[in-house]
């Protein structure tokens, strides 16, 4: 049906001058002048070929059709109302159940995604939008980067940070989700084939791969401290590609193009499948662990509480 109607914001007007019996005092609560109460009255009687109220001093009265559109205006008025009031609050309950979730991209790609389907199951009524940014790993200026760009405390946005880097940020609250170790891997091919790959010594005689994702140097895998928990002497370790991206790495390393010093996680399902060896157990742990960053503002929210218990229970289940 085709609805043929002044402006409501006339009808407002009008409910305000006749609730009041006083165009100022309906000017007051519109936040307008009287004069500008007095034009809309007119307009919507021009409208309606009617005359709403009896000018008459010391005091305003209705007319015989102003008193009778009254109730139906606030009625009209009323419904409006809650059916805005509707809106908004299923749009926020819907807001309040879903989440955006930022990520270093070799987290989100061989960590996080492949066990979406499992938080989905667990969590059916969350929407979950992930996103990948390489400056979730913190830097050398990170701290101090952070403490420029803190989220408004009052910031009611839905969303939150995995960041691999030493947890110090300021103005927000932190969960740490694990400390993830280094590991060798390599393709089966490299060790079955020649030369042999049976003691880290003959790492002296393969392609080194390195991963240069973290920006702090002084952070970053490094292939002596890995050689030296494996008791080795002195390597030539400055040869071999870099890379940086760490799923540049491992992709390179299951192309059989040389060796990896990887984070153990997020190459545990290729190691499983048998895409990966590990030909030796040492492990080197990380200098950087991995926290679930998210504005004070909304950390208790029940989509940032509920993916924060998934992840927890998601390590301590299917491990890392």
């Amino acid at each position: 049906m085709a609805y043929r109607l002044p402006p409501l914001g006339s009808f407002r007007v009008f409910e305000a001058a006749a609730r009041h019996l006083s165009f100022k005092k309906a000017a007051d609560e519109l936040n307008v002048t009287p004069a500008a109460v007095s034009q809309q009255i007119k307009k919507l009687e021009t409208y309606l070929g009617a005359s709403l109220f009896v000018r008459a001093a010391p005091k305003l009265h209705l007319t015989d059709e102003g008193v009778a559109m009254l109730p139906k205006v606030s009625e009209a008025l009323e419904l409006f109302a809650m059916a805005v009031e509707s809106t908004q609050q299923s749009m926020q309950k819907n807001a309040s159940r879903a989440l955006n979730v930022i990520a270093p991209p070799s987290f989100a790609v061989r960590w996080l995604v492949p066990r979406l389907a499992r938080f989905s199951a667990a969590v059916p009524d969350l929407a979950i939008r992930i996103s990948s940014n390489p400056e979730n790993i913190d830097g050398p200026q990170t701290a101090l980067a952070l403490s420029r760009e803190l989220i408004d405390p009052r910031d009611q946005t839905s969303e939150v940070s995995i960041r691999f880097g030493t947890g110090l940020y300021p103005g927000y609250q932190v969960d740490k989700l694990l400390t993830p170790d280094y590991v060798v891997v390599c393709s089966p091919g490299l060790v079955a084939g020649e030369p042999p790959l049976r003691t880290p010594q003959d790492l002296a005689n393969h392609i080194l791969i390195h991963d240069e994702s973290i920006s702090a140097i002084d952070k970053r895998p490094d292939w002596n401290e890995w050689l030296r928990l494996a008791g080795v002497g002195k390597l030539d370790t400055e040869r071999g590609p870099r890379f940086s991206n760490s799923v540049l790495v491992i992709e390179a390393v299951l192309e059989g193009q040389g060796v990896g010093l990887v984070l153990k996680p997020q190459v545990q399902a290729d190691i499983a499948s048998g895409r990966l060896v590990m030909p030796f157990p040492v492990h080197m742990p990380s200098a950087y662990s991995y926290f679930l960053v998210a504005p004070k503002a909304i950390a208790g929210k029940a989509s940032v509480l509920a993916f924060q218990e998934w992840l927890h229970a998601e390590i301590s289940t299917h491990g890392v």
